[in-house]
């Protein structure tokens, strides 16, 4: 009993503390405004988990690199790379979908690259540089489509919207080998690293690692994630379209935010995977609340731009509460975002 008081006392000091407590909220607030037997079903489950898996992906990508110090706010049309460049090798190429997502991991891997060499070799202020690079990216991916087109096999949508065994979502397999991935990353040298360097850089630099080599690999880590995002929104949508999921950006920084992450050594996977919930259960709360009402009050009607004003209203206030109640987080993401504007700066000087 005094072990287990002793471990949560210790979550309740972590910076994932204050995202779980608001996804725990508001998963219980689902529950009950869904109702526990329709919300404890396998295909209630699979929903969440395939249609929102993008988003997730795309928050826990932008973990290593809040982790690291820097930020890559392009992430979200990066989705939409990953997705054209794997709908048209298999389309014009003639090859199967599998190349296909080979290559669109390649192109998110190449994107982070390109990224990580404008932020932290060019040392770009990495808002303005992530920020250029959404247009970038745009263009590119309307050079590869012209416009929205292409298909994706039934077998590969079929069984990504499934459930192994009848309860588990095939969708949550992922999630769970990106996780445990990282939980493998943070035991070796790199996990060890990269809070060197988002701590303090220049002290990092002086006890003999290279914070550019350590971003170098963040960003490539999350290239993988966009990558595996990006296939996750292909299968999703089973076609291809280069303008999509734009948004997705943003929204994952929020995630991030309200989960309890800030620049530089603040944080963990763990805070951008309630931060990512929150969001999810958040819109799952407000699409069932609004469907009740009709119920209650006969001959109600709310456009879908309602539901979107409300969540993210609310995800505004989760945002403020998060950054008010944390004094830690509200202090590493005001000089975070100072940082990002300044652009990075020699560690050996």
């Amino acid at each position: 009993m005094t072990r287990l008081k002793q471990v949560f006392a210790q979550f309740r000091r972590s910076s994932a503390f204050a995202g779980f407590t608001l996804f725990l909220f508001v998963l219980v607030l689902n529950v009950v405004v869904q109702g526990p037997a329709s919300f404890f079903t396998g295909r209630s489950l699979n929903t969440l988990f395939s249609k929102n898996m993008p988003l997730i992906l795309t928050t826990l990508a932008l973990a290593p690199l809040l982790i690291s110090g820097t930020l890559d706010i392009s992430v979200g049309i990066q989705l939409a790379l990953v997705n054209v460049v794997s709908i048209m090798v298999a389309q014009e190429w003639g090859v199967s979908l599998f190349v296909g997502f080979a290559m669109g991991m390649l192109a998110s891997l190449v994107v982070s690259a390109v990224c990580w060499y404008l932020v932290s070799a060019l040392r770009l202020p990495s808002i303005l540089a992530s920020y250029a690079l959404i247009y970038v990216v745009r263009g590119v991916n309307v050079l590869i489509m012209s416009k929205p087109q292409g298909k994706v096999p039934a077998e590969f949508y079929k069984t990504y919207d499934s459930l192994l065994g009848g309860i588990l979502p095939v969708s949550a397999l992922i999630l769970i080998a990106v996780l445990l991935i990282w939980l493998y990353l943070m035991k070796t040298k790199f996990g060890r690293n990269i809070y060197a360097v988002g701590g303090n850089p220049r002290n990092a630099f002086a006890a003999g690692i290279n914070p550019a080599w350590v971003q170098f690999q963040a960003f490539m880590v999350k290239g993988a994630i966009i990558g595996l995002a990006g296939i996750t929104l292909t299968l999703m949508t089973a076609s291809g379209n280069p303008l999509q999921a734009e948004a997705y950006g943003l929204r994952a920084l929020s995630a991030c935010i309200i989960g309890g992450l800030g620049f530089g050594g603040w944080g963990s996977m763990g805070s951008a995977l309630f931060g990512a919930g929150f969001l999810v259960m958040i819109q799952n709360t407000v699409y069932y609340f609004f469907t009740l009402l009709p119920k209650v009050f006969p001959g109600f009607t709310v456009t879908s731009y309602w539901q979107n004003l409300v969540s993210d209203i609310i995800i505004f206030l989760g945002l403020l509460m998060t950054i008010v109640t944390a004094k830690e987080q509200r202090e590493a993401l005001k000089q975070g975002f100072v940082k990002q504007l300044k652009g990075g700066e020699r560690h050996d000087k």
